[in-house]
């Protein structure tokens, strides 16, 4: 492919799956029941498990 090409593609398609991922990652994020499941992660390196 020519390098052109390649570079127009990235600023056009390229930007909007970026953009379309950043949102999803927020949504993600931002769901019902997350901070839960967040507080329960960030408790993992302190539990005394035997």
């Amino acid at each position: 492919m020519d390098y052109n090409l390649m570079r127009e593609f990235a600023d056009s398609w390229g930007l909007v799956a970026m953009a379309i991922f950043l949102v999803g990652c927020i949504a993600f994020a931002l769901r019902p029941g997350g901070k839960r499941q967040a507080d329960q992660a960030a408790q993992i390196p302190l539990r005394q498990d035997p």
